[in-house]
């Protein structure tokens, strides 16, 4: 490979802000080849070219020789109608079919779901996640923290300052059943959701490459709930929070990254025993 070409590759791993560990994990290769190649000791093969022609967003004739190619811009502008035509056919409703409106579901600024049993859920960027119970109980979470209302009365809520505070008598109760069936009932998978799209939108932090972690964080929050309510903290799936610990140590090189996070899977047993040990004390 040519000094040219090499001084290219270096060039777009910056521009797409990667490291060569980052660009080696990606492509399967090891971060003295992505340095080889960039220093123009070796030259990766036609496999390894069209992977980093794909990262890079770039074409092979461009990467290689750095002149665009003219099939770029005639390509763009076809896929234009075949999305609009293809739209209007999915969304367009058959002249031959009665349709009946279904006001039970609604997307109108969020996702809205009202059960035949009286129960309701509200998503919105907006508003947050509301959570109505025919009986009266409600949960609702926002920008401005989290509440849970029973009865008439905020037992769970968050203050100003991101404060929690929980009632004296529920925490004396070790929380009651119907909190924990409130809390277990909480759509909680919703927000795992929606904090995966916003987060693959927005690009930031690795985008679509990182943001599927936050589905990890559904059975850390339901398992949490059944340790705390049933004091066995064995319940906690305290591997699913090594597995995503151990993901952002390696994204984002935090205690040594990928070599040296895995130590963080030998908690687990620890975690285990000392659970066993408070098991035995109680």
């Amino acid at each position: 490979m040519n000094i040219e070409t090499a001084n290219r590759l270096l060039q777009y791993r910056k521009e797409n802000n990667l490291s060569q560990e980052e660009l080696a994990e990606k492509i399967g290769v090891s971060r003295q080849a992505v340095s080889k190649w960039e220093r123009a000791e070796a030259s990766p093969d036609t496999d390894n070219l069209i992977r980093l022609a794909e990262i890079y967003g770039v074409s092979l004739d461009e990467m290689l020789t750095g002149k665009k190619t003219q099939a770029e811009p005639q390509a763009q502008p076809e896929p234009e109608p075949q999305a609009d035509e293809a739209k209007s056919e999915a969304f367009e409703p058959d002249p031959d079919t009665n349709y009946k409106r279904y006001d039970k579901v609604s997307f109108k600024n969020g996702i809205h779901v009202e059960s035949k049993d009286g129960d309701k859920v509200h998503i919105s960027y907006k508003d947050g996640v509301n959570v109505y119970e025919k009986n009266g109980d409600k949960v609702h979470v926002s920008w401005d923290g989290i509440q849970v209302e029973e009865n008439g009365k905020n037992h769970i809520y968050t203050d100003e300052n991101g404060h929690v505070y929980v009632d004296e008598e529920i925490q004396n109760a070790h929380w009651s059943n119907s909190h924990y069936r409130v809390l277990t009932r909480f759509p909680f998978w919703a927000i795992a959701l929606i904090g995966f799209l916003a987060w693959g939108f927005s690009g930031a932090c690795f985008g679509w490459g990182l943001s599927w972690i936050c589905f990890l964080s559904i059975p850390v929050y339901y398992s949490l709930i059944d340790a705390i309510f049933k004091k066995n903290p064995s319940h906690f799936a305290y591997p699913v929070l090594t597995a995503a610990a151990y993901i952002i140590f390696g994204y984002f090189g935090i205690c040594g990254g990928w070599a040296y996070g895995w130590i963080v899977f030998i908690t687990i047993p620890i975690y285990y025993i000392v659970c066993r040990l408070i098991k035995k004390e109680e």
